[in-house]
């Protein structure tokens, strides 16, 4: 396996990556002809035969997804592209917005092509007005080129795509969040069944994808099945982003085949800072379970990643070095899902509040051991029992931590306080805490 894949940034250091005319020097809206010269079924197959699996975090067969799509129904369909990115420490989504819009508008028109849609939209975090204005920008150029509107590429098919600037909430990366928010509903997670592709965004069946998802599929379209699956393993077939932040010499975005370890991204990177050492780190985001140095060769795609004890998620790998205070590491996350929780169901409103509670009293030294079994129980009575999966996150960092420090929550309390130097702990808000 080749160490890096560029094919999303392959482009990237281009001063102009950005704009139609350099997306178009490098072959760009080519797959958009040829999949037009495809049935709709037949671009859905390639793309289940691809392998690709959603880019956003769970990691579901993309092209299952759109055959979920009911066909004949005389209904509208839309696709929705998921650009809400909130999972702390991921940075992937944003740099592609920004250096190569097009690649994600290629997407889109093909991904609605393939389901019958005629009118798309792009659900993006409100904050990052920069991203609006270039994503904006390449919309109004596509549209000027043909390649959206009516008729596109003279092949009768017409689309309208929308963008929509969220207001930045964390909860509206949940999908049912964002189509009620969309929709101009407060963003809270809807029961299910039934599920968006039944009804969705107005009630109609509707596929909500992740920007690196919906950006993959051009290649796919250009290069072919096997290409693709070429890279990747046996079940996480492709490339992807893996966002790297925190105690390394050169943080940054590594576009490489699924399955590549930390190992070999740290070595790229420069690995951790200069005179110090690994203590624990993240393989998908803060809501995903935390690795020790012991799981430096596990392999980063979806299954290694599981079999292990976590998830790929987001694929943003936050290293943290021996400065950083575990537990007030996760008290901080824990703060964050505690203030991004939409208070829908009790389980996350009240347990995320008492999670906080507990954890500011360990990381202050306060209580005793007794606390971290009752910490523990809480865990417990939260997971599982929520609309969605954002009390899943938040206890994550919690058990993954008491997992592999608890003697150093233990330490906390028979030295009544943190152990660390409040000057080196300000460290890991460099590390994209």
């Amino acid at each position: 396996m080749s160490t890096l894949s560029p094919v999303l940034s392959a482009h990237w250091d281009e001063p102009d990556s950005f704009t139609i005319a350099a997306y178009k020097r490098h072959g760009g809206y080519g797959a958009l002809a040829k999949a037009l010269k495809s049935t709709p079924d037949e671009v859905i197959a390639l793309i289940k035969d691809s392998g690709l699996r959603g880019r956003g975090g769970a990691g579901f067969p993309t092209g299952n997804k759109w055959s979920f799509i009911p066909q004949g129904d005389n209904k509208a369909h839309y696709l929705v592209v998921n650009a809400d990115e909130s999972e702390p420490g991921t940075c992937k989504d944003m740099p592609l917005l920004l250096a190569n819009p097009h690649s994600l508008i290629e997407g889109i028109i093909i991904g609605s092509y393939a389901i019958r849609a005629n009118h798309s939209f792009i659900y993006l975090r409100g904050e990052v007005v920069h991203v609006y204005r270039r994503v904006q920008k390449a919309i109004e150029d596509a549209y000027a080129a043909g390649f959206l509107g009516k008729n596109i590429l003279g092949s009768g098919f017409d689309l309208e795509l929308t963008l929509h600037a969220g207001a930045g909430a964390y909860i509206c990366g949940e999908e049912t969040a964002l189509l009620d928010s969309l929709e101009g509903f407060r963003g809270q997670p809807r029961l299910r069944p039934p599920f968006p592709a039944i009804a969705g965004l107005y009630a109609m069946p509707t596929v909500v994808n992740n920007v690196e998802s919906i950006a993959s599929v051009p290649s796919i379209i250009e290069h072919g099945v096997e290409w693709f699956q070429a890279m990747g393993t046996e079940k996480s077939k492709g490339y992807t982003l893996y966002s790297l932040s925190g105690h390394v010499a050169n943080p940054g975005q590594f576009e490489a085949p699924l399955g590549i370890t930390l190992r070999q991204i740290l070595e790229l990177a420069g690995g951790i800072r200069s005179g110090h050492q690994l203590k624990f780190w993240t393989p998908g985001g803060s809501s995903t379970p935390m690795f020790t140095a012991e799981h430096l060769d596990v392999p980063l795609d979806y299954e290694g990643v599981s079999a292990a004890g976590s998830m790929l998620g987001t694929k943003a790998l936050q290293i943290f070095d021996e400065t950083t205070c575990v537990v007030r590491a996760t008290l901080r996350w824990v703060e964050f899902y505690k203030h991004e929780s939409c208070g829908k169901c009790t389980p996350c409103r009240e347990g995320t509040w008492w999670l906080v509670q507990i954890m500011k009293d360990l990381e202050a030294g306060k209580g005793t051991e007794a606390d971290l079994e009752k910490l523990l129980d809480l865990c417990d009575n939260i997971a599982g029992r929520s609309f969605c999966a954002l009390a899943d996150g938040a206890v994550s960092p919690i058990i993954s931590s008491l997992k592999y420090f608890r003697a150093e929550y233990i330490q906390h309390l028979t030295e009544g306080g943190c152990p660390f130097d409040p000057v080196a702990s300000t460290l890991f808000e460099t590390a994209g805490a």
